[in-house]
């Protein structure tokens, strides 16, 4: 029976777990570069299976964050070598989430003030991003008003896309991850009640609104390898103003057939009930699995991540039917740099601090401890990080 703690081949590269690390937005790096506080974070973190690093913004115009971390230039690269050597050195295999977050992006945040791009003019104007407010300080701000992305303009970005997946190489990185989930750029395409385009970018079929992603994935393959490109998607998520649309299902049903045919190496699904969306439809993961699986080329044998409110028993049952391939988790990974091995012996899984996700110093980053068995000095540890404490 298939467990968490078994070896797992991901397109040739051998891990030593089927856990990964999810990506999360931690918004610790000045000036958009990765520091000694982000080589520390990710290396405490380096007996995962696989480690997907917080979203790196593929360029200025596609951040929506103060403080992430990017990709797109040569400091950048040079700083993010310091983290993959780290967890390389501890026998870590470690992609990247490339990230253009589209509209949901503030004026504050982009090039000269300009609007955020997206495929899109409409606003989600109930949603916010993490910009600087009226007086210059960091804060959670309502999403700007986009301009919508002409064909030249989405011809760029897909470009932008692919400097980052070699940027990313170039920077050590076994692979990258496009963040295709959680409303942002290229989910902004997929969903149909956001694109509201009459191009061949939109309008009301499957293979128009899935031609951005696809081409994004093709673009990344070509410069780094299918071998090194993985895709999050999140199938009937409803983050930053999704909406529901006719052929929800049909679409990324389409999608698993079209990278499944690509072979890349993997598809990083986020099941968003945890988030408060509707569940997936009953079935619909094991339907996904079955398309993807069947159009599978290459050596990749189509892995499949799942990542969204798993804990150790749902993940290994989800495991031991042959659903997913490999499990993701993310919250517990911020207050348990040792999740691994706390679920190998079954030790507790300290609580996280969710006052500290986003900003700030090495509190709640880097100074979650270990577990030492010692039960004075764990107690003692999770109360100093509990907001309720």
């Amino acid at each position: 029976m298939t467990t968490l703690f078994d070896a797992y081949d991901l397109a040739g590269r051998p891990l030593r777990n089927r856990v990964v690390m999810a990506p999360m937005t931690r918004a610790r790096a000045p000036g958009n570069v990765p520091n000694a506080a982000t080589v520390r974070y990710y290396a405490q973190r380096a007996s995962a299976g696989l480690i997907v690093t917080e979203g790196t913004p593929i360029s200025p115009e596609g951040n929506g964050f103060v403080d992430c971390p990017g990709i797109w230039n040569d400091t950048q690269v040079a700083a993010w070598r310091d983290v993959t050597d780290a967890v390389h050195d501890l026998g870590g295999t470690i992609f990247t989430q490339i990230w253009h977050v589209g509209r949901m992006s503030h004026v504050s945040l982009q090039p000269g003030g300009a609007a955020p791009v997206s495929s899109t003019t409409a606003q989600a104007a109930k949603s916010s991003a993490f910009g600087y407010d009226e007086h210059g300080q960091p804060a959670f701000v309502t999403a700007s008003k986009p301009h919508a992305l002409t064909l030249d303009e989405i011809a760029r970005v897909i470009e932008d896309f692919a400097n980052a997946a070699q940027n990313a190489v170039d920077a050590g990185f076994d692979g990258v991850e496009i963040h295709g989930a959680n409303g942002y750029l290229v989910e902004q395409f997929i969903n149909g009640a956001v694109n509201d385009r009459t191009d061949a970018y939109g309008g009301d079929t499957v293979e128009n609104r899935a031609r951005f992603a696809l081409a994004v994935v093709d673009a990344c393959i070509a410069r780094i390898g299918r071998e090194r490109v993985g895709i999050r998607l999140s199938p009937f998520g409803r983050l930053h103003e999704l909406g529901d649309f006719d052929g929800e299902a049909d679409t990324f049903l389409y999608l698993a057939r079209e990278l499944g045919a690509r072979g890349i190496a993997y598809v990083h699904i986020m099941d968003q009930a945890s988030r408060g969306a509707p569940a997936m439809p009953a079935g619909f993961l094991e339907r996904f699995r079955a398309t993807y699986r069947s159009e599978a080329s290459g050596t990749s044998g189509a892995t499949l991540i799942l990542a969204g409110g798993l804990d150790f028993q749902k993940a290994s049952a989800l495991l031991a039917s042959g659903t997913i391939d490999l499990a993701a988790f993310g919250a517990p990974y911020i207050a348990n740099p040792d999740l691994v091995e706390r679920f190998r012996h079954g030790w507790a899984i300290a609580k996280v601090d969710a006052s500290t996700y986003y900003g700030g110093d090495a509190h709640g980053y880097t100074d979650y401890p270990h577990y030492t068995g010692d039960a004075a000095h764990d107690s003692a540890n999770e109360a100093a990080h509990d907001v309720t404490a």
